[in-house]
């Protein structure tokens, strides 16, 4: 069994929306079934060509926006001695700010907040430079993968073709006159098919000269799942649109559709469905981060007779500003709420092993997400309550730690079997059936199980090589 610190952490990411993990497993299953069902049409150079498009745009997709980030944190922030840790939002109200920096947990921080909020328009620059730099070289490191596969698929369809036909090649060489050139087999002298023209490049975007401004596209900006939808874009778009011949076209339509609807909209959505038939059917919000739910913390909540005090009171706090500043005041880091949004990485920590240590105040902190922590545990906390009461009604004899546990167990059941489920039936849909859509059409049409790329390129080195 797994243990219940080990599954919490598994839980809270793969439930997270946020979170790359899930997003990986479900690019995983879907690349994992195109291929198998590429090498099923029983085409080799069909499936090493699928293999290369899909697993090594996962790589790109994944790593590329994070690893050029980084570089540019080097190449941009540092020589102008920037804290590229500095979440630019903080910048964004001059009271969060001094707050920011009034409660920073060392004197460097302090100080590199300073740097920032002294030079904000120089700061917001870089930061939204480093956003489309990073988006950008990741598009064109796809862009350059795909060059790559096209000239490595066509250079290995003709080293078989060539072999195959060996000796026909020899007779053919043989009957033309001699004052032929010898021509080089492995290089057509002809225009190469359009399935291998250069990849277009994205067209330059003008520069207004403006400030940055975050607004229309923060979410993109600072949602590492959303900043990977600007990517995909493109990807789709090119596959769709450059696409060598109306089979790739079919298969792409059904691949990026499907894509595109089980990784960024219907996930949260399905979960969503979990989430809101286990409060209508059971009386149980499972909306808490799964590391709060299989917590200590909030078993040890629910049973402070003060829970309903301690809700009212950060009720209360409705200024921002108050909100931010009792969250970073070092004296209240023991406070469930606060404690519990740190448990889901709503607020970041000095020390990531301890969940007592001071926030990190270069980070972003939501409070619209805080305040929702305390929303989604008060109404974990009532459910108790009507749970424990109607408990004491039917079963008298039963102790509240019993009543407790058994509400508890609910609660992560519920919890686990909803992530469980949503994970599941994305990757059912993205291994499974995407990939047998596109077999079935495969199989469907006339004439469409072959390659159509290999048949192309060996068409035309029929007629380089074998006709005089």
């Amino acid at each position: 069994m797994i243990p219940a610190i080990s599954a919490s952490k598994i839980y809270s990411t793969l439930g997270n929306s946020n979170s790359l993990v899930p997003l990986a497993i479900k690019d995983c299953a879907n690349s994992i079934g195109l291929t198998t069902a590429s090498y099923i049409t029983g085409d080799e150079a069909e499936g090493r060509d699928r293999f290369i498009d899909e697993f090594g745009t996962q790589a790109i997709w994944l790593f590329g926006i994070p690893v050029y980030k980084k570089v540019l944190d080097f190449a941009l922030f540092k020589p102008l001695g920037f804290d590229p840790k500095i979440d630019v939002r903080v910048l964004k109200d001059p009271e969060i700010l001094k707050k920011a920096k009034e409660h920073a947990p060392t004197k460097e921080i302090q100080e590199s907040l300073e740097k920032a909020g002294k030079s904000a328009k120089t700061f917001k620059g870089l930061a939204f430079g480093k956003f489309v730099a990073s988006t950008l070289l990741t598009i064109l490191s796809y862009y350059g993968l795909t060059k790559f596969r096209h000239k490595h698929i066509e250079e290995h369809i003709k080293e078989d073709y060539l072999k195959k036909h060996a000796d026909e090649i020899r007779k053919a060489e043989a009957q033309k006159p001699k004052q032929t050139e010898t021509k080089d087999l492995f290089t057509p002298q002809k225009p190469l098919p359009t399935a291998f023209n250069g990849v277009h490049k994205p067209a330059k975007k003008d520069c207004n000269g403006k400030n940055p401004t975050f607004g229309g596209i923060q979410d993109f900006m600072f949602s590492p799942t959303k900043n990977l939808m600007i990517v995909d874009a493109s990807i789709s778009a090119e596959r769709i649109f450059e696409s060598r011949n109306p089979q790739d076209t079919v298969g792409y339509i059904v691949k990026e559709g499907s894509f595109w609807a089980f990784m960024y909209f219907l996930g949260e959505k399905i979960q969503k469905h979990f989430e809101n038939s286990a409060e209508k059917n059971h009386d149980r919000n499972i909306q808490l981060d799964a590391r709060v739910i299989e917590s200590e913390e909030l078993r040890n909540a629910l049973q402070n007779k003060d829970l309903k005090t301690t809700l009212q009171a950060f009720t209360n706090l409705k200024k921002d500003a108050d909100l931010y500043d009792f969250i970073c005041n070092k004296f209240n880091k023991d406070n469930i709420i606060v404690k519990m949004s740190k448990m889901s990485d709503l607020i970041n920590v000095v020390d990531k092993k301890n969940l007592s240590s001071e926030a990190d105040t270069r980070k972003y902190i939501d409070l619209k997400e805080i305040r929702g922590v305390n929303e989604k545990l008060g109404k974990v906390y009532a459910q108790f309550e009507r749970f424990s009461e109607k408990m004491h009604t039917e079963k008298p004899a039963m102790k509240d730690s019993e009543i407790l546990d058994e509400f508890l167990k609910d609660l992560r059941k519920l919890k686990r079997g909803s992530v469980r489920k949503n994970i599941g039936a994305c990757i059912g849909a993205l291994g499974i059936v995407a990939p047998a859509i596109m077999l079935a059409l495969r199989f469907a049409g006339k004439d469409n199980k072959e390659f159509k790329v290999k048949a192309q390129i060996e068409k035309q080195l029929e007629q380089e090589v074998l006709r005089t």
